[in-house]
């Protein structure tokens, strides 16, 4: 495996070229420092309190999307995979709003580009930990571009940012990419690995040291994946919230929308490989987002 060797760099107010082209050839760059830990704190916070009202309400999907359920190290429950985050907070949303992140539409061009708040999954929040009971320690191999053709459009390109709550040195895990193939035809997009099954490392992936507040950007056609920590509790906990950056028509989800296959999928293949299928409990129940977000201080 090979550590992320590119500059240090930062997201200070816009994309500049540096940044472009440093993208353009590897599909992935990493921003140290995007934000500082007072305000890590206070995303933390707003994210306990969205997965307090999800649990209260007995909420299993938002918008069609399936949530992740597990446990956590000390026995309680965990929601580890949160969709639409942003509906439920409104520091969440306005944080969608920086304008750091909106200038990273700039790494699609020439397409134009657009934060994707109401449309695919929305602000994801994943919470990956080791323990007996987790349901989510890895992500295995694929790319973010066949859920276009599961929805019935061509492949365009988008971006998928993740901005982390946690340090996650190389060590202990982490994203994983292999770096340019977001230039690769569609049948090696396709192909050229298990999607989502496969999780052995490859010889040519490339890892990354990431401190809490970083910022990665990857191409969605990118081949990238999420390698479980070899610890073992606490120190396996790495939280990430992810941002759609998409292109195309304007596609926004909304309560009464369907469960996409490629969801319904994911999680079969979860249970025959080890899982427990959380979507058929989930089957039919839908957040009424309006009225929740009305509880939210």
């Amino acid at each position: 495996m090979k550590t992320n060797n590119q500059p240090v760099f930062r997201l200070e107010k816009t994309v500049t070229d540096e940044h472009l082209a440093w993208f353009q050839q590897y599909g992935v760059i990493q921003f140290k420092n995007f934000i500082d830990k007072d305000t890590i704190a206070v995303i933390l916070r707003e994210i306990a309190h969205v997965q307090e009202l999800l649990l209260r309400n007995d909420i299993q999907k938002v918008n069609g999307i399936p949530l992740k359920f597990g446990t956590d190290v000390d026995g309680t429950p965990l929601i580890q995979r949160i969709a639409f985050a942003s509906h439920y907070s409104n520091i969440l949303r306005t944080l969608l709003q920086d304008e750091r992140l909106q200038s990273l539409t700039r790494l699609l061009g020439p397409y134009d580009g657009r934060i994707g708040e109401n449309e695919k999954d929305g602000l994801v929040v994943n919470h990956y930990v080791n323990a007996n009971d987790s349901q989510f320690k890895q992500l295995g191999w694929h790319t973010d571009s066949p859920r276009d053709l599961f929805l019935g459009s061509r492949i365009l390109p988008m971006l998928n940012v993740g901005l982390h709550l946690d340090d996650c040195p190389i060590e202990n895990g982490g994203l994983r990419v292999l770096t340019g193939t977001h230039t690769q035809s569609i049948l090696k997009l396709l192909f050229r690995k298990k999607y989502f099954v496969d999780n052995n490392p490859d010889k040519n992936e490339t890892g990354f040291n990431i401190a809490a507040g970083d910022l990665t950007v990857h191409d969605g056609r990118l081949w990238h994946r999420v390698q479980q920590s070899p610890q073992t509790g606490e120190s396996s906990r790495r939280r990430v919230m992810y941002i759609p950056i998409i292109t195309g028509s304007y596609q926004p989800k909304h309560a009464s929308s369907p469960t996409p296959f490629y969801h319904k999928l994911a999680q079969v293949k979860q249970y025959l490989y080890g899982g427990r299928p959380q979507w058929t409990a989930a089957k039919g129940k839908t957040a009424p987002l309006a009225d929740i977000n009305h509880s939210l201080k």
